[in-house]
């Protein structure tokens, strides 16, 4: 971020002058990047160890690696920026801090962790100005998705999912020729009961769906209004994928063996399923380019 401070004369600079400057900006970025270490390093760490133990949030590793590709790529149009450092950066940083102080004293995962990306934004504003940050906005935004939401908005979320997974698993269920009662997320088949349990209620699918909805989005959508349905079609998409799973989950305990709803076949299928969202989606976008340079045709 020191990288962006402007030198405060007008005049050209001569190769000694430049060479001071870039080891001042080195020595900015380093003091920073030390003080950030200092106060996020644990806070990065639990982050981390989330992404390898919670399966929920195992893409969170492709999330920074996404948001760095997208700095280098616009690199070139970064350098072309002017640098004009912006003293609202100062308060920002100050409110940034103050949410980690928060997040701290309330021992909230989220609030800590999301001021390091606040921080982030606040530096680039306060050292290189409004444009560097509205050019870095997205890259920056997109960090929000490496972080786990928090537990208390987790089970306001899982527990409509596992409502309607259950919902229409067994609508799809019935329709296939299978006895089904459903009681809540417990659907009683002839050879045994199904309970669509948080781990099964398509939350994992749905979060790793929306970043790759993201991604894809960025890379294959040039229209804005396009990459933001994209992102939104992810929602149904998971919710409707994972009730097939638990469909397919039932076929097989009902007309197989009750096995299959353990086990390796379980988790087998949750690869499968996601990999019939991803091609959804795709199909999704295709469509939805299709409907809208027919129009534009028209």
């Amino acid at each position: 971020m020191g990288g962006c401070v402007a030198s405060p004369s007008s005049e050209p600079h001569s190769a000694p002058a430049e060479s001071i400057f870039a080891a001042n900006a080195a020595w900015e970025v380093a003091v920073i990047s030390l003080l950030i270490g200092i106060l996020y390093g644990g806070i990065l760490v639990g982050l981390v160890a989330d992404w390898m133990n919670d399966p929920n949030y195992s893409h969170g590793f492709l999330v920074p690696l996404f948001s760095g590709f997208l700095v280098w790529r616009s690199r070139g149009a970064l350098s072309r920026l002017p640098v004009r450092p912006s003293w609202w950066g100062l308060p920002a940083i100050v409110m940034s801090l103050c949410v980690l102080v928060v997040g701290k004293l309330g021992a909230e995962f989220f609030l800590m962790r999301s001021s390091l990306v606040l921080l982030l934004a606040s530096l680039v504003l306060y050292f290189c100005g409004w444009r560097w940050l509205r050019a870095l906005l997205f890259p920056l935004a997109f960090l929000f998705l490496m972080i786990p939401i928090p537990a208390i908005v987790y089970a306001q979320i899982t527990l409509p999912l596992q409502i309607h997974a259950s919902r229409m698993a067994s609508w799809l269920l019935a329709l296939s020729g299978v006895p089904v009662l459903r009681e809540g997320n417990i659907i009683q088949l002839p050879a045994m009961t199904l309970e669509v349990a948080e781990a099964c209620s398509g939350i994992r699918s749905l979060i790793s769906l929306i970043a790759l909805a993201v991604i894809y989005g960025y890379f294959l959508e040039p229209s804005v209004w396009r990459r933001l349905v994209l992102v939104a079609a992810a929602v149904p998409i998971a919710i409707a994928a994972n009730a097939l799973r638990i469909m397919g989950t039932g076929l097989l305990v009902q007309f197989w063996s009750p096995d299959a709803g353990t086990g390796f076949f379980h988790v087998f299928s949750g690869w499968l399923i996601f990999v019939l969202a991803m091609l959804m989606l795709f199909a999704f976008h295709a469509a939805l380019r299709a409907v809208t340079s027919r129009r534009s045709n028209a």
